[in-house]
């Protein structure tokens, strides 16, 4: 059969693999760049949800300008940060304990396994929703328990000091999914090695932090990663808890008027930037800039952890 030669020849072989990118690359310009680039140009104009027929207004930087000087981002971002810094190590080191003692187990390891899982499986909706109620402060089981053997509960998601470790109960009683991740992972880490480092005199310890750890290394790395952009973008449970908690979940317009109950204490940057984009005013301008930042916040903290997440495990 004939056969390609020459300079032409060549220059396929290289379009080969870039031919094989063609999917992938239409759907990042569809459903990424484009979007991305479209919020940046409407972050500089002035637009309005209830009149979208009408051309938007250029104005230049006057929506940034005002992000700066706006308080609610301030409150907003402080929020989202706590969760950040507190929800995702908590979830990681939860879903690690749990994976390395169910491969410790020696019977009944798939029940334990599944019945961990299960959780993860919740809507987020309903299973917020059930939080609430079993944590309700007059008449939810947890605080009726707790009174039983003369512990006075808190307030939980009806107190600002406690609605958000409240939250983070939630995100812990849900950690299956990054425990079966882990159990795979550590079910992957060579018994040899852990069988040299044992006759070398290393103990349990040792072996756990200079032989799992590096050996998990990565998929630690993937959870961290996840986890940060999952709770930049924490709006769900966030917005749920706080509407049922308060005992109204809908305002005027259909939109939640009760987010950020109680005090404004979970009341994250994703929440802020919902009512911003359809809120009564619907300043899409506006929520153009937040949007573009959390974009940007976001792939700050994963170049971050690509670049440094290996040196915390030394």
């Amino acid at each position: 059969m004939p056969t390609i030669t020459g300079g032409a020849g060549r220059y396929r072989r290289r379009l080969t693999p870039y031919t094989f990118m063609i999917p992938a690359l239409i759907g990042l310009g569809l459903f990424l760049f484009y979007p991305l680039l479209s919020s940046i140009w409407f972050s500089f104009h002035r637009m309005h949800l209830v009149n979208l027929t009408q051309p938007p207004d250029f104005i230049g930087l006057d929506n940034w300008k005002f992000f700066f000087e706006d308080p609610n981002v301030i409150r907003a971002a402080k929020n989202t940060l706590w969760f950040v810094v507190i929800m995702v190590p908590m979830r990681i080191v939860g879903a690690l304990i749990t994976a390395l003692l169910l491969n410790q187990a020696k019977r009944s390891r798939g029940f334990y396994r599944t019945l961990f899982y299960l959780p993860a499986l919740a809507p987020p909706v309903a299973a917020t929703v059930a939080f609430v109620l079993l944590l309700k402060p007059g008449t939810g089981p947890v605080n009726t328990l707790l009174a039983n053997i003369g512990i006075e509960g808190p307030l939980w998601f009806n107190d600002p000091l406690w609605a958000k470790p409240s939250l983070v109960l939630l995100g812990l009683w849900g950690i299956g999914d990054l425990m079966i991740i882990f159990v795979a992972a550590l079910l992957d880490v060579p018994v040899e090695l852990h069988e040299a480092a044992a006759l070398d005199g290393a103990g349990v310890w040792q072996r756990f932090r200079y032989v799992t750890l590096p050996s998990i290394s990565p998929v630690l790395q993937f959870a961290a990663i996840t986890g940060v952009i999952g709770m930049l973008q924490y709006f769900t449970q966030a917005a749920v808890a706080s509407s049922v908690a308060s005992g109204a979940v809908t305002g005027g317009g259909g939109i939640a008027n009760t987010f950020g109950y109680p005090s404004g204490s979970t009341f994250t940057y994703p929440l802020y930037l919902y009512v911003i984009s359809f809120g009564p005013r619907g300043l899409l301008g506006y929520a153009s800039v937040l949007s573009v930042v959390l974009f940007v916040v976001a792939v700050t903290f994963t170049l971050i952890l690509l670049r440094r997440f290996r040196t915390f495990l030394r």
